[in-house]
């Protein structure tokens, strides 16, 4: 029977919740036929309840399927309509024809029986019931927990329960609200038991399915499973409605972790070996199936399946997580694959890891034993730590042992790069002429090719074609160079090579490359990190290099050499007597680590120079003297030496030793024609030994300092001419070589100020007053003038008390205000 359109029901204004409410409130007595869809959760029950007592209120009495014969009487108010019979759904249908009638009934979305459907069509739309928004969220939680939570914490609690209403109020019954935490209570998880239960034996069987990992595919898991298509359609339907899942069929993170948490473990593991079985068979990723399976019970037992799944799985993880790679090939011996089939994978995971010791140890294993798998590895691994530990030396014998008995490809070039870094050319040489390393020409074993050539020119011959050739073998080891693992990457030779020479733009495009391609792996990626701070000491901003420095970690000698040099660097570049104090005690330390090769070089110059400035030199002799040497067995390269000369002429010009800066001058002089930055270090030694004998040119000085600016050394510019400046007695010739300090280091001319207040200043006072905001000391002051460092106190004091300055910061304000803007 028809509905008449005087007694149609009051049409719903929206699909929401509150447009239902706000209509039954309106006029309770008003006909109306209602549908209400949504999941398991959404809050269908609680929309019912919130309308019986609106009804109630207003004196309606409120029926169920058991009174519809009493229809006419009150509002009918229905929940769990899926789970009817068709005979009840028949009977709901004949009421919702009749005129006058009230009645709203709540359904999920599926799955629905032909008689369901019929029902719903005589409904209408329903109102649609889903998750809560984020702000929804925070207000409930507020409302539970008397407070409301962080911003973050509402994000992840809408993430793990996906917003729905019933998952999210067990999660704030569940936490403490003093305890916020990401963190799923268990108490939350173990009320899921019921959802689960409701599911019936094939729904749950798909849901401990997905929770291990299988894609919610109809085909896929009637495979693993062993249920017809049919079946596994309708038991992911009704997981849908239950609100377990996302709208991409994924389980919610909550609906997971409650699974795994109440699913029996002979259960997930019977699905788990299936699932893993058929991703064996296809080649697909195990490593989201086994790895929730790591430190339970059942992966400690004999099991061949998991066992192959867990070595799998650790290959998978090695590239991007060395730390669970080693657990999971761990696992794999202890579900029955031998020791020695990963031993080599587990060093590489131990050294990649930083348990460079393990590494270490298990690679020694295997080296001497002929009948372990990827001997190649091993000492890939044993090569790699010995160089990152500082043991050049031993690094390259072992890759050379290696080209000889085990043929890897590249093992000859990185044992020519060690033989050159410890200053054994000839040996190199030899090697490098003898029959090319068996195996096809990859693009690593190219790149190892390319890397020992580079090298060698560096040594033997021009800067440009020596970087030239080190940036190619950067560029072509990229693509694979994430899962290689090398004494050294042609990345950071090239750096340092590129520092050498005073190509700065080289060096960071080139690092830059390197940390975003991952070269070297996880391993290396410090390295990079420590030479792309570097190239901010250079250049004199020590904010960038002492960020750059936090940024980047340390895991073994050569890297805390590096760092060390790095923070000494920065202290002595910002006048930090204290820092450098404290980095004394840690240069010592890393120096006595770090055996001295071509490629410390860098570090040791700037001890040189902290050890200079604290007048105790006599430590780091024997370093330097072993450094002469291996440069005079390599035949002094002069990109190799240059910067090193300059460092130890920096050293005598703190100690003002003429003599030795003489010394180191000349070497200088020596190598000026191999590239620029020799000729300005040459040409900045000739000017800074006339600085230190009191003859001071300004224009020479400048052209100097712009020249090293010029070579990428901005603050060796910058400090030569403000040392220039210091030291002439032309004043004219002083205020412009500090303003041509200024410019190198970046910052703006200082413009002559106007005003009355500079004139309340003698010319003497005005002196002093220009001299102490270029940094001096009253001592240096005194020098420059002629007058005791006392008197230069006095002066400062009457020029306080003449301006009216509380303390010494308003003093220099205001110095820079009248004197030099």
């Amino acid at each position: 029977m028809s509905r008449s359109m005087t007694s149609r029901p009051t049409p719903v204004p929206d699909s929401s919740a509150a447009g239902l409410r706000s209509v039954v409130a309106a006029d309770p007595a008003a006909p109306i036929v209602a549908g209400i869809q949504g999941a398991g959760g959404c809050g269908k029950t609680t929309l019912l309840e919130r309308l019986s007592r609106i009804y109630r209120d207003a004196g309606v009495p409120v029926l169920d399927v058991h009174s519809l014969d009493r229809a006419a009487e009150g509002a009918v108010l229905v929940d769990d309509a899926h789970r009817l019979d068709d005979e009840v759904l028949a009977e709901l249908r004949a009421t919702a024809r009749k005129p006058g009638v009230r009645l709203v009934v709540a359904y999920r979305p599926g799955p629905r029986s032909a008689a369901l459907a019929e029902l719903i069509g005589d409904l209408g739309a329903p109102v649609l019931l889903s998750g809560l928004a984020p702000d929804e969220v925070a207000e409930l939680a507020g409302r539970t927990l008397g407070a409301v939570p962080p911003p973050e914490w509402v994000g992840w609690l809408c993430e793990q329960t996906g917003g729905v209403p019933l998952f999210v109020a067990r999660v704030l019954a569940a936490t403490e609200p003093g305890e916020l935490a990401p963190r799923l209570p268990d108490r939350a998880l173990d009320r899921f038991q019921h959802d689960l239960d409701l599911l019936g034996d094939a729904a749950r069987d798909c849901v401990t399915a997905m929770a291990v990992g299988a894609t919610p595919h109809p085909q896929l898991i009637g495979a693993l499973l062993d249920l017809d298509a049919a079946t596994v359609a309708s038991a992911l339907e009704a997981v849908r409605a239950g609100g377990l899942v996302d709208a991409d069929d994924g389980l919610l993170p909550v609906v997971r972790a409650a699974v795994l948490r109440l699913t029996p473990w002979e259960r997930r593991l019977r699905v788990v070996r299936r699932l893993v079985e058929t991703q064996l068979a296809r080649g697909g990723p195990v490593l989201p199936l086994v790895r929730p399976l790591l430190g339970a019970e059942i992966a400690l037992l004999p099991e061949a399946t998991l066992a192959t799944a867990f070595e799998r799985a650790g290959d998978e993880a090695l590239p991007q997580a060395p730390e669970l790679a080693r657990q999971l090939f761990d696992a794999a011996v202890s579900a029955g694959t031998p020791a020695t089939a990963v031993a080599a994978r587990r060093a590489r995971a131990a050294a990649e890891s930083g348990d460079l010791d393990e590494a270490l140890r298990l690679a020694d294993r295997m080296i001497v034993d002929e009948t372990v798998p990827d001997r190649e590895l091993g000492v890939q691994v044993a090569a790699t730590v010995l160089a990152h530990r500082g043991l050049l030396a031993r690094s390259a014998e072992l890759c050379r042992w290696s080209a000889e008995h085990l043929r890897w490809p590249g093992d000859r070039a990185y044992a020519a790069v060690g033989l050159i870094g410890t200053g054994r050319l000839a040996e190199a040489d030899e090697l490098l002429r003898s029959p090319a390393d068996a195996g096809p020409p990859t693009s690593m074993s190219g790149a190892a090719v390319q890397l020992a050539e580079g090298v060698r020119e560096s040594v033997t011959g021009s800067a440009t074609t020596a970087l030239s050739t080190l940036v190619r073998s950067a560029s072509l080891s990229e693509p694979v160079g994430r899962d290689a693992l090398v004494p050294e990457t042609p990345a950071a030779a090239a750096a340092l090579v590129a520092l050498h020479c005073g190509e700065l733009d080289v060096a960071q495009s080139t690092l830059d490359r390197a940390l975003d391609s991952g070269a070297g792996g996880p391993l290396l990626r410090a390295r990079h990190q420590l030479l792309a701070a570097w190239l901010p000491l250079v250049r004199g901003d020590t904010v960038t290099a002492r960020a750059k420095l936090a940024e980047a970690g340390e895991s073994a000698a050569r890297d805390r050499l590096l760092a060390t040099a790095l923070q000494a660097g920065i202290a002595s570049r910002d006048n930090d007597m204290a820092a450098l104090t404290v980095s004394r005690g840690l240069a010592r330390q890393a120096a006595a680590e770090h055996p001295v090769d071509l490629f410390t070089l860098l570090p040791l110059g700037e001890f040189v120079v902290a050890a200079a400035r604290l007048r105790d030199l006599d430590w780091i002799a024997p370093y330097l003297k072993e450094a002469r040497e291996l440069l005079e067995r390599l035949g002094n390269p002069p990109l190799w030496k240059a910067p090193l000369s300059w460092k130890c002429l920096q050293a005598a010009v703190v100690l003002e030793e003429l003599d030795v800066a003489r010394r180191h001058a000349s070497d200088l002089e020596a190598v000026a024609d191999h590239n620029p930055l020799a000729a300005a270090l040459a040409d900045g030694a000739r000017t800074w030994l006339r600085i230190l004998s009191g003859q001071v040119a300004q224009d020479e000085a400048e052209q100097a300092a712009r020249a090293l600016h010029s070579a990428g050394l901005a603050w060796d510019g910058a400090r030569l001419a403000g040392q220039a400046a210091i030291r002439t007695t032309d004043r004219r010739a002083m205020l412009g070589l500090l303003e041509c300090a200024r410019a190198l280091q970046g910052k703006p001319p200082r413009p002559r100020a106007v005003g009355d207040g500079a004139d309340v200043l003698s010319e003497r006072e005005k002196e002093v007053a220009e001299l102490v905001l270029a940094g001096l000391t009253y001592k240096q002051v005194g020098k420059r003038l002629f007058i005791s460092a006392k008197t230069v106190e006095h002066h400062i004091g009457r020029i306080k008390q003449r301006l009216g300055c509380a303390n010494r910061e308003d003093l220099l304000a205001r110095l820079r205000e009248l004197l030099n803007g």
